[in-house]
């Protein structure tokens, strides 16, 4: 660890050297005592395209007296990307993980999603996920002006999160000089092309209107954005734990060797539509009252099919002889398995349907009042997040009793770095040979997930004029903000039961087509209506209460948070040496209950289902403080020390649990699993410095170092002699048994010790012609961050991809690099974007609907883009035409267990080719 710490600090020295050198280089080209009245003039000049959202962005960071990263928009609905979330993972420090194909959630400084907070326009903001980590691909690009990355709080940053707050911004209408236009259409393509239910072709339309009343009192922007994306996936995935095998436990392969039960071929086709708006209402009838109102709403549809070949390898078939075999197994030599022939076994081809849908609605209200040295300000805002699914699948098989004949021979070839090959000896490709009937996994299985969460906060503050006895500050900020949040989840589940008329073949009105898994050695196979067969020919009958694991998969969480806050603003001069900044407090009262249904085992019959309520109480001190030292040569040194927190993941704090009592123990043992409303959050004391050289707004660069200790963590341990009383009250002894202990095992996240976090960012946005004019228009913005921990936590599933023993924290990379190119001149624009993170540990969402941890492979993702803007010479000015490739590499996402030999997913989701057009008036 010293040694990581020496060189983290060595590469953080040597970088400012070098950029300091850089800054002297570009300086001393072109000396201000040598320039001439044209190149004065230059500053005039009106900078458009990417630049422009360049230099927006600088500006932002430079005048921030926090540290901060930000991007945005060049132009009114022109983010540089088709996500938000795309834009955001391309700051220093932050890096973004993918979902089905799309850049979805956000780790900032390589701590998981679950640690920053989000906002818009300074509210926190509610997430159709089943936690506090806000889904990024909900909020339309085109509908914002751009983000800015909180990485040091403040005092008066409310909801700040403990590794960082991402705060989106729509625009303020009175901003701008006069009456905009703007609309843009894009169309795009996937290249993994058409397949069964849907096609590769889908679209993007936006506008956006902002006006203002002829005095500028009033002013009002509305936008609206669509979006049609098709879902293309071709998928390689194995059952997870690999396990290491005892000698007889799989026949043909060696004891000790680590192998996979089952592995899985699919396509995965359908769409997202997504429809989002905006609207701003703004007041400025006079200097002492400003009104602000937004309202956002984001509505969208994301319906797929995925058709899929799967074998099961652990010797269970149904039942059917002969049974598994395994000759001519191959043994790498890490003791893995990675191919040979596989006999006696019962393929299925099953067909698995999704159907979600997402509505986030938002309100916010800001006054503000002046009067005199004093401002006052009253805010109120309300978001909602609502979640429905349905998901349902079909198993078939080529017949409802098979003979040797239906028996299949697979040759086996398992692939880290590529789709592994599973070359089946029969053919699937006949949907009249295949029967919808009771397989090894049953007829199918569906789920109907929902997620409701709603957010209340109303703020109080002022604005106060520091006296002039008090000559470091130059005013202070105080003020008091309630939050009430709920969050409710229910997973109802049932198997979907084959009717009366037993084993049955799909119709062909049923049938979709076929789809190709020739990746995976498997060919053609059939595509059909998952809902319509379980509508025509089965029934499904989801409940929470059916069976005890259900029971837990119901929760609702309640959070009432009153936080109350001081903030000096400090503008002074020590000596010589300009400084800006601000020193303050949080005082953070959490109060935080959950109440669900516990499911006890041991009760009769009738009586097994219990309402439960937990919760607590807690107030947290968070003192912060940022100084900004302005230096010569427009140079800016920033430290920042903070205590922080985060509250704990939604669905840990479920009151929900499995509970029993173990009668065949003397005196009984009670016992239990689930979550903990009792938990405290993650607490942690940070330290930043900073280093930045800026050349105006045009460009800079910079060099960041962070250290958070980490006092706290959150892990998930069995804790024995955990106090159950209250859950035993009116528990009624099974004759022959004795009065229960009061104390057992539970299972559950729990408080424990924290540790070390730390790591460098460094950081360029330069424009070439910095250094000769020969580079006009060609610039890079570019960032490479260098993170390491100490935290360990334990793996809480012996059964997850990741082994029960320590591992690194979720979403830690410890390396992760961004990297810009672009060309900018005369209306023409070219841009190459690469965003790389090294290996980390994802939380991946699945079948049962929990987060697991899995290996994920490190990422290199490129985009690029050219467009062309007429000049206002032109009688086509306003006009933008655009080309972009998405993912130009097609690069595959990849997980594995342990060892990169022992893959668990690879998938594809293609590259998207866009061509649109923008037209602003």
């Amino acid at each position: 660890m010293l040694n990581l710490k020496r060189n983290l600090l060595s590469v953080a020295l040597a970088s400012s050297a070098m950029m300091l050198a850089t800054a002297a280089q570009a300086q001393t080209a072109t000396p201000a005592a040598t320039k001439t009245p044209d190149a004065q003039e230059l500053d005039s000049v009106v900078v458009k395209g990417i630049r422009r959202g360049i230099e927006r962005s600088i500006d932002t960071k430079k005048n921030s007296t926090s540290i901060v990263e930000a991007v945005s928009a060049e132009d009114i609905g022109k983010l540089p990307d088709i996500s938000i979330a795309e834009s955001i993972g391309r700051l220093p420090g932050v890096a973004a993980q993918r979902v089905a194909g799309r850049a979805q959630v956000i780790s900032v400084r390589g701590l998981s999603p679950d640690f920053s907070t989000s906002l818009m326009n300074g509210h926190e903001m509610v997430s159709t996920g089943d936690n506090r980590s806000v889904e990024f691909d909900q909020y339309p690009a085109e509908l914002l002006s751009g983000v800015t990355v909180y990485k040091t709080p403040d005092a008066g940053l409310i909801g700040q999160g403990l590794s960082g707050t991402v705060d989106m911004r729509t625009v303020r209408p009175l901003d701008f000089q006069d009456q905009v236009i703007s609309v843009g259409a894009r169309a795009q393509y996937n290249s993994l092309g058409s397949a069964a239910n849907t096609d590769a072709f889908g679209n993007r339309i936006n506008a956006s209107f902002i006006t203002q009343s002829a005095d500028r009192t009033f002013g009002f922007s509305i936008g609206y954005s669509h979006s049609d994306t098709p879902t293309q996936e071709n998928q390689v995935g194995l059952y997870e734990p690999w396990q290491q095998l005892g000698a007889g436990w799989r026949p043909g392969v060696p004891a000790g060797t680590y192998y996979s039960d089952g592995i899985k071929a699919l396509r995965r086709t359908g769409d997202t539509k997504r429809d989002g708006v905006m609207a701003t209402l703004e007041l400025r009838p006079n200097d002492m009252w400003h009104s602000v109102m937004d309202l956002f709403y984001s509505k969208a549809h994301a319906e797929d099919t995925a058709n899929q070949f799967e074998v099961n390898l652990g010797g269970y078939n149904g039942g059917y002889s002969p049974g598994l075999n395994v000759t001519g197994a191959q043994v790498n030599g890490n003791g893995t398995f990675t191919g040979g022939t596989v006999t006696g076994v019962y393929p299925l081809v099953r067909g698995m349907y999704n159907d979600r849908r997402d509505t986030i609605k938002a309100f916010a209200w800001n006054n503000t009042f002046k009067f005199d040295n004093v401002k006052f300000f009253t805010d109120v805002s309300w978001s909602k997040a609502d979640r429905n699914e349905l998901s349902l699948e079909n198993n078939l098989q080529l017949q409802p009793t098979p003979t040797n004949s239906q028996l299949d021979t697979l040759h086996l070839a398992y692939s880290s770095g590529d789709f592994s090959q599973i070359n089946p000896t029969l053919t699937y490709n006949d949907p009249s040979k295949l029967y919808l009937t009771n397989t090894i996994y049953g007829s199918g299985y569906g789920k109907v997930p929902s997620v409701r969460d709603e957010l209340v906060s109303v703020r109080v503050g002022a604005n106060i004029a520091a006296p002039e006895s008090l000559s470091w500050f130059s005013d202070f900020d105080v003020g008091f903000n309630y939050a009430d949040r709920e969050k409710e989840k229910h997973q109802p589940e049932a198997s979907t039961i084959l009717g009366p008329q037993g084993p049955v073949v799909i119709p062909s009105d049923l049938q979709y087509g076929t789809v190709d898994l020739g990746f995976a050695g498997v060919g053609i196979i059939p595509a059909w209506n998952v809902p319509g067969v379980v509508s025509r020919f089965m029934t499904f009958d989801p409940s929470e209460t059916a069976a005890g694991y259900l029971v837990a998969k119901a929760w609702t969480v309640n959070e009432k948070i009153g936080t109350t806050y001081f903030k000096a603003n400090i503008d002074t001069q020590w000596g010589s040496v300009p400084v800006r900044g601000n020193v303050g407090i949080q005082a953070v009262h959490t109060d935080q209950s959950s109440s669900a249904n516990v499911f006890d085992g041991s009760r009769p019959a009738g009586q097994q289902i219990v309402p439960y309520t937990r919760g607590k109480s807690y107030t947290d001190w968070l003192p912060s403080l940022n100084l900004a030292f302005s230096l010569p040569a427009d140079q800016t040194i920033r430290v920042a020390l903070a205590k922080q927190m985060a509250r704990p993941r939604v669905d840990e704090l479920r009151a929900s649990r499995d509970f029993g009592v173990d009668t065949t123990k003397t005196p009984p043992k009670p016992g239990a699993s689930g979550g903990n409303p009792e938990l405290d959050p993650w607490r942690a004391n940070a330290f930043d410095i900073s280093y930045e050289k800026y050349f105006g707004t045009k460009a800079y660069v910079a060099a960041a170092y962070f250290y958070k200790d980490l006092s706290t963590y959150i892990y998930t341990q069995t804790v024995d002699n955990y106090d159950f009383s209250d859950l035993l009250v009116g528990y009624v002894p099974p004759a022959g048994t004795g009065v229960p202990q009061s104390t057992g095992n539970f299972t559950a996240p729990f408080n424990g010790k924290g540790g070390k976090l730390q790591g460098v960012e460094l950081t360029a946005s330069l424009p070439l012609n910095l250094f000769t004019d020969a580079l006009d228009g060609f610039g890079i913005v570019t960032s490479a961050t260098f993170n390491d921990s100490s935290v360990q936590i334990l793996a809480p599933d012996s059964a997850s991809s990741v082994g029960n023993k320590p591992i690194d924290l979720p979403g830690l990379s410890k390396r992760v690099y961004n990297f810009m190119a672009y060309y900018e001149k005369n209306g023409f624009e070219a841009r190459v974007n690469q965003r790389r993170r090294s290996d980390f540990i994802g939380e991946i969402g699945n079948f049962a609907g929990n987060r697991t941890l899995r290996y994920v492979v490190g990422e290199n993702i490129t985009d690029a883009q050219v467009s062309y803007s007429f000049g206002d010479a032109t009688s086509l000015k306003g006009l933008t035409l655009l080309l972009q490739v998405n993912n130009l590499t097609n690069s595959a996402y990849r997980t594995y267990a342990e060892s990169k030999d022992r893959p668990l997913e690879y998938v594809e989701w293609g590259r998207t080719y866009l061509v649109g057009v923008n037209y602003k008036f």
